[in-house]
């Protein structure tokens, strides 16, 4: 009896697995065919006329652009001179100095003349102490907070607190930024008033050059775990977003690069403390929208947009990733009453729905899913066949999915070379067979570990211009 009933588990089991995967693949080809329609269109069409549509428009919202820093001596002043470059009329870059132990704000008095002023009177957002606020003799539109560390979440409360401006953009430290990625993601609130938040592709740093005016020259990293990741990056960020986004049922907004409301922010009381703060942001103000019966659009630009450091080391990965997924899962938790909710149109009965069935409890379906081939075939109850039909959902349709999310570089302002296109072809097809269990077992650990908040350490470098040297550092 017992026996009996531990196949019967093991069968439901296996049975589960193959729905998921099939659920998985299905979704991530419908993405890709649907964001590269989108792409076309836009690239024939929108991308040219965007910047003219900016200019002759009558409504020119103007920016906070806040960067949270803790111990960024390395990177932190590339990034501000690449911020404080960018086109746009009105905005003001405020960097929060978020109890740094390194030499961060030394580098910022430094390179940027940096002065004390009078301290705002006014906070309405709780957050840790602020010991001083600096202006910049170089730039008017700089300010500096240094305050006591409370984390990321804490630091940009305290920037939406001193911030000036209708709009605000999060910006990590080590982030560079296009020249005229604002200009794009601010056109969306300009044309759509119902926009409450956009965010854009992220472009992988790693192997890349800067140039002396801090414009990124795109070239394909050596490294295998970086090229790895730019094939992530595309097939599941880009792809997945695009086609969210299109149904108005987008629940992310990177970290590295997003645009927010801020009355809309102020009234939820800003960013909680969590480790996935990007995205609980983003779900706290639709739900506020929905409760409060507010139309809104969280949009998505498919240009990249800004540029970051990926992790070029394996620690670094896997702590990335295992906070990811404990974010993903805790945000789950803390709104689990809007999952399958009609109240919450899109995105309770859809958009919700399938980031906890098809992205939070995947790692644990697959592992389960495994376990279960494997005891049916020491059984002899699971036949060849059905192993090699598990092997082609898991593995060949995953390399052809990769291949053809390939198509959507083509369209990208900022793509590689044709050579080093087919190249990430050929790294793509090792993909399922060893980053993706890496990737998954580390998701997996994550889904057991989920009320752990610690954000983990990454290694930094720092690019310089026309050159891909770095210099190491460690950042939180």
């Amino acid at each position: 009896m017992i026996l009996q009933t531990i196949i019967h588990l093991l069968l439901v089991s296996q049975f589960i697995y193959l729905l998921n995967l099939i659920a998985t693949n299905l979704s991530s080809m419908f993405f890709i065919l649907f964001a590269l329609r989108d792409m076309m269109l836009s690239y024939f069409t929108e991308r040219s006329n965007l910047i003219q549509n900016y200019l002759n428009s009558q409504s020119h919202l103007p920016i906070s652009i806040l960067v949270p820093a803790y111990n960024e001596e390395t990177t932190i002043a590339q990034t501000l001179h690449s911020l404080l470059n960018i086109e746009f009329n009105e905005f003001e870059v405020i960097v929060i100095n978020d109890g740094s132990t390194d030499y961060t704000l030394d580098r910022l008095m430094d390179e940027f003349h940096l002065y004390p002023i009078e301290m705002p009177r006014r906070l309405p957002i709780p957050h840790k102490k602020i010991y001083t606020v600096y202006h910049s003799h170089l730039y008017h539109n700089l300010v500096v907070i240094d305050k006591e560390n409370g984390g990321k979440s804490d630091a940009l409360n305290a920037g939406i607190n001193l911030s000036s401006y209708p709009l605000f953009c999060t910006l990590d430290a080590d982030t560079i930024l296009n020249r005229d990625s604002i200009l794009k993601a601010v056109l969306r609130f300009s044309q759509d008033g119902t926009t409450i938040a956009t965010g854009g592709t992220i472009g992988i740093l790693n192997g890349s050059a800067l140039t002396p005016k801090h414009t990124v020259i795109r070239h394909l990293p050596r490294r295998l775990i970086e090229q790895m990741q730019i094939i992530e990056y595309t097939r599941g960020f880009l792809a997945g977003r695009t086609f969210w986004a299109a149904i108005n049922g987008l629940l992310i907004v990177s970290g590295a690069f997003g645009i927010f409301r801020k009355d809309i922010v102020m009234a939820i009381d800003g960013y909680r403390h969590t480790i996935g703060e990007d995205l609980d942001l983003l779900i706290r103000m639709r739900r506020y929208c929905y409760q409060e019966n507010k139309p809104h659009r969280v949009s998505y630009l498919p240009d990249i947009m800004c540029w970051t450091q990926a992790p070029s080391d394996y620690p670094s990965l896997l702590k990335q990733r295992n906070r990811w997924h404990r974010g993903l899962i805790e945000t789950l938790y803390h709104n689990r009453s809007m999952i399958f909710n009609p109240k919450y149109g899109v995105v309770g009965l859809v958009t919700l729905p399938y980031y906890l069935l098809i992205e939070a409890l995947n790692p644990l379906v697959t592992f389960v899913g495994v376990i279960s081939v494997i005891a049916l075939y020491l059984f002899n109850l699971i036949n060849p066949d059905t192993i090699l039909l598990f092997f082609v959902l898991e593995f060949v349709w995953g390399i052809a999915l990769n291949i053809l999310s390939f198509w959507l570089e083509i369209f990208l302002e900022s793509s590689f070379k044709t050579t080093e296109i087919l190249r990430l072809i050929l790294t793509s097809m090792l993909e399922p067979f060893y980053y993706k269990p890496l990737i998954k077992m580390e998701q997996l650990i994550a889904t057991f570990t989920f009320m752990n908040t610690h954000w983990g350490e990454i290694r930094r470098h720092q690019i310089h211009a026309q050159k891909s040297t770095f210099s190491q550092k460690w950042a939180a």
